[in-house]
């Protein structure tokens, strides 16, 4: 049997989902429906069962799979099932906004191997799916036409007599077609690597091996990491598969390979991905990062609202979502856009939903931001729903017995969730049990400075609004006021009021006042939110945002983008926990430091980056046998104005299987601890605008020397570039 067969067949997941079976399909309490699912023979379309008349599509694409969430892990199962087949359930999450697939197995095992078998072709089924598709006639055999077809499916145009070249090296058998182990030594062909071979005989200095001294050379040459022999060690014995080279201290080809692409070869640094800094500094001492409008799953004027969009945001370490509550019917305060033909949702539910997704991936506290336009006796609604459903989880009064004089820090608020909104007096009347209020009106002018002023929520302003002291008093740490400059700030703000910005004033005021906003977001916090004319839920560029040490900079978390692509990545060290702590710059009073002037700075610091290859980059136009795409790959930084900037590779003619750049950049750093890396890799086109393939974004604090890149197509894994990095003191 050909390669690709028997690893479906030796893979029990894989035989399961091409056999298929029944699956319940939930929608709904009086929706629920067993439908037959399996996996196609191309190992990339999934059929299921459908009773609708006419239909005509009843398959979609591994490839428009974004995840498997095991578990009652959505808006529709954790509603609509009950706790007891929490091993039972799963949804397959889709990219862009396609609605989630809820469903449910006939048992735990079964969905244990549903989630398991989808992940593995998700994952690694790719070229063997190709190899199936190639193969027209199902003999499991490969003839030469065949093989070209394979070449071009898998993105790789060669002329006639280099792939008849190929095919007859594989041939062993001299019987014009390939199979079994001749596939297996053609799928080694196609998958050498030359570039690795390159680097492996260049350190490879004991009888064409390396030993555990060459190792060592490497990784203080390459990496320049601060290592020794034992450490070396450790990686021959972690990664070396052949015992006779482990009892030689030595490092093979393959386990040299094995370990570039494990977690000790990732650019990322392996440290970082972890919690890892002091979690012990006021709370206005950190990015933190944060959604805007978080309950839309689509545009601002007339999308869905949902809980399924708090769920996605807290499964992405999001530590800031709003809520936009106005009164519904039968007494219940709802959540939805206000003056738009947005659908709404039940404030309840979605305190529901918070309470239950908020810390599966971080533990470090939540902020409920709300703005707030409902009667007095929802408000008190809200209130109770808040108390009952978070419990002690809700931060009702100041941390400790004695009034603070700054913000509480991430690691004393751990499982906390913290509200912003209204507060009709000060926080010490929490200590004196005085919350008795003369005045229960707040400044409309102040409610609309969280707002976005859009031409919808205009026609609602007015004077005053009323405020309930039951909601009033659950604002502890985030009093919203209005900004009047930052001089009234410095001698009227109180540490725990604090003001939100649209994005065009925080962007004047990043630009023309840098140094000042730094001092005031150094023992206050400031939220940003998008302005009111982005109705397709775009997003604005963050990075002006943090470099004036801006901690709540909200983001349309459901829109991908090159601006979302820079907020993942600045979140991704740290363990991803959502928060991390600003530079020490923007920390410490004495500072002067000027973003735009660059006054009172280093910071001169020389990096190159040496982009060598990638392995198997998707076809984007599938619908074209013989579309090949042409790849580049460009290195873009944002940081600092003077160090925003990005180099680009030449493209490669027709190979996305594994082209080859081999080119150096070479970027002089003003201020590195603000500067994020993006690689992103295009389909170049000379007569329109170049297609994204895959990008990948961290910060260039984050950056191992000497590593390799797995690049991501926004959230999901596409293919490997490897990028080395030096340093240049």
């Amino acid at each position: 049997r050909s390669f690709f067969i028997l690893q479906s067949k030796g893979d029990a997941d894989l035989q399961f989902m091409l056999v298929g079976g029944e699956l319940i399909k939930i929608r709904s309490n009086s929706w629920k429906k067993n439908r037959f699912y399996k996996l196609q023979e191309d190992c990339k379309t999934m059929w299921h069962e459908s009773h609708k008349a006419f239909r005509s599509n009843q398959t979609f694409s591994i490839d428009d799979i974004d995840s498997v969430r095991k578990g009652r892990q959505s808006e529709g199962l954790h509603k609509y099932t009950d706790a007891s087949v929490e091993d039972q359930c799963f949804s397959i999450i889709f990219k862009g906004r396609k609605k989630n697939l809820d469903l449910m197995a006939a048992n735990k095992d079964e969905a244990k191997q549903w989630v398991s078998g989808l992940e593995k072709v998700i994952s690694n089924i790719w070229i063997f799916s190709c190899m199936r598709k190639a193969d027209k006639n199902e003999d499991n055999k490969m003839t030469l036409k065949e093989l070209k077809h394979f070449l071009r499916q898998i993105n790789i145009e060669v002329d006639d007599s280099y792939a008849e070249e190929l095919f007859n090296k594989c041939d062993k058998s001299r019987s014009g077609s390939l199979e079994g182990s001749e596939i297996k030594h053609f799928y080694d062909l196609l998958t050498y690597r030359e570039e690795i071979d390159v680097i492996y005989e260049k350190y490879a200095q004991t009888a064409g091996r390396i030993s555990v001294r060459d190792l060592l050379n490497f990784l203080l040459n390459e990496q320049r990491e601060q290592v020794g022999m034992a450490d070396a060690l450790k990686l021959i014995e972690k990664y070396e598969l052949d015992e006779t080279a482990k009892q030689k201290q030595h490092m093979t080809k393959d386990g040299f390979l094995m370990y570039l692409n494990h977690e000790e070869g990732s650019i990322l640094n392996p440290a970082h991905k972890s919690v890892c800094q002091d979690m012990t500094q006021p709370l206005n001492h950190y990015y933190i990062s944060s959604s805007h409008n978080t309950y839309l799953m689509e545009d601002q004027l007339k999308g869905p609202s949902s809980t399924e969009a708090y769920i996605r945001a807290l499964m992405k370490s999001c530590r800031c979502v709003e809520l936009d509550c106005w009164d519904g019917a039968n007494g219940e305060p709802v959540i939805y856009h206000g003056y738009t033909l947005t659908s709404k949702v039940l404030f309840r539910d979605v305190i529901k939903a918070i309470k239950e997704y908020a810390f599966r991936t971080s533990e470090y506290p939540v902020i409920l931001s709300l703005e707030n336009h409902c009667s007095v006796e929802q408000q008190k609604l809200m209130a109770h729903h808040m108390i009952s459903i978070l419990g002690d989880a809700l931060l009702t009064r100041p941390l400790g017995d004695t009034m603070p004089s700054s913000l509480p820090s991430p690691e004393e608020l751990k499982g906390r969730f913290l509200i912003k909104g209204k507060r009709l007096n000060k926080l010490d009347a929490a200590f004196n049990n005085n919350n008795v209020i003369e005045n229960d009106s707040v400044s409309e002018e102040d409610e609309a400075a969280d707002s976005k002023e859009n031409g919808q929520k205009a026609k609602a302003k007015k004077s005053k609004i009323k405020l309930a002291q039951e909601l009033s008093d659950l604002v502890i740490y985030c009093k919203s006021v209005h900004y009047n400059g930052f001089e009234h700030a410095k001698d009227n703000q109180a540490f725990y009021e604090m003001s939100s910005f649209k994005e065009s004033k925080a962007a004047n005021l990043a630009e023309t006042s840098a140094t000042a906003y730094i001092h005031h977001n150094m023992d206050k916090l400031s939220r940003i939110y998008p302005a009111g004319s982005r109705t397709d839920s775009s997003n604005y560029n963050p990075v002006p945002m943090w470099n004036a040490g801006c901690q709540i900079v909200a983001l349309n978390f459901q829109t991908p983008s090159k601006e979302m692509d820079l907020n993942q990545g600045r979140f991704l060290p740290n363990g991803m926990c959502g928060y991390i702590l600003k530079p020490e710059f923007q920390r410490h009073l004495a500072s002067q430091f000027d973003p735009i002037t660059l006054s009172k700075g280093p910071w001169l610091k020389r990096k190159i980056f040496h982009v060598i290859s990638a392995q198997q980059l998707p076809k984007l136009n599938k619908d074209k046998q013989k579309s090949i795409v042409d790849p580049l790959v460009r290195v873009e930084l944002y940081g600092v104005p003077a160090d925003t900037t990005s180099k680009q590779t030449h493209s490669i003619d027709n190979n996305g299987f594994n082209p080859m750049w081999n080119e150096n950049f070479q970027f002089d750093i003003h201020v590195p601890e603000l500067v994020m890396v993006r690689f992103v890799v295009e389909d170049y086109d000379s007569t329109s605008q170049n297609d994204l393939i895959g990008q990948y974004c961290l910060p260039l604090t984050s950056v191992q020397n000497g590593k390799e890149l797995q690049l991501l197509k926004r959230i999901t894994n596409i293919f490997s570039l490897v990028i080395f990095h030096t340093l240049l003191k």
